[in-house]
């Protein structure tokens, strides 16, 4: 099964294809994205966007690594060649600016917006990174911009495009927000299934780092007991893997209880 949802992955990779894809993706799946980009070297434009997108997707998990993600963007940057690959450059830029915005590191919503507008105009439409652009875009639109239909028009492009590609990780994002979506409308069935389909792609790819978000969305829409099986879960993945995403620490929080 394809796993990808990231640009200057060269497509993705899959189980049994080449060994440094395998290493990237295990390293990458359990939050060692530092060590993931440690073995690619910047050589190639398309190397350099591997490693400069594994230190943005860092930054978004973690609340770390801003400037060794803004010295990979820069290469990669540099590195591109072509629409295609400028492109995807532009769109890292745009998710890097939406990361530093929603964590509260610095105001980048227009950078963000005007870098993904950039990635808009050179990604071809149904290009495989396409699909990566449009849930971005959703990102903004939902996060920055609140407009949920904006976001929900976004996420379904995005989750046909990852279709078509058969780009599985990517289609566990859109499950998941498109999910996010319908319970905060109320609609618990469709949410219920979308966060179902989410935890079930991650937990087929072994996308351990991403299992523990998809656990506590299925918990929001499930009723008791089920809804503490599933936190407790997620509890359990979150301190394995030291904390990491770290916005998820409030939405495990017992009832009562602080965070930092």
């Amino acid at each position: 099964m394809a796993y990808s949802a990231m640009a200057g992955s060269g497509g993705g990779t899959t189980d049994g294809d080449d060994p440094l894809q395998t290493a990237v993706w295990r390293l990458r799946s359990r939050a060692c994205w530092a060590d993931a980009a440690a073995l690619l070297e910047p050589v190639s434009a398309a190397t350099a966007l591997q490693r400069a997108a594994l230190l943005v997707e860092r930054c978004l998990y973690t609340e770390r690594g801003w400037p060794e993600a803004e010295d990979a963007l820069r290469t990669a940057e540099a590195l591109a060649e072509g629409d295609d690959q400028r492109g995807a450059a532009a769109c890292e830029r745009g998710q890097l600016a939406y990361a530093a915005t929603v964590h509260g590191v610095r105001d980048r919503a227009d950078e963000a917006r005007a870098a993904l507008g950039r990635a808009a105009a050179l990604i071809a439409p149904g290009a495989r990174g396409r699909a990566l652009l449009d849930f971005r875009r959703g990102l903004v639109a939902e996060n920055l911009t609140r407009s949920p239909q904006g976001a929900r028009a976004a996420y379904r492009r995005a989750h046909a495009g990852a279709t078509a590609h058969a780009d599985a990780l990517l289609q566990s994002f859109t499950w998941r927000h498109l999910a996010g979506l319908a319970l905060r409308e109320g609609e618990l069935a469709e949410a219920r299934h979308g966060f179902a389909e989410s935890l079930r792609i991650r937990e087929e790819l072994g996308y351990l780092v991403g299992t523990a978000p998809a656990l506590a969305s299925l918990a929001d829409a499930e009723s008791e007991p089920e809804a503490t099986r599933l936190r407790d879960e997620a509890r359990r993945l979150f301190r394995l893997l030291g904390g990491v995403p770290t916005w998820l620490a409030a939405q495990l929080s017992p009832p009562g209880v602080a965070t930092a």
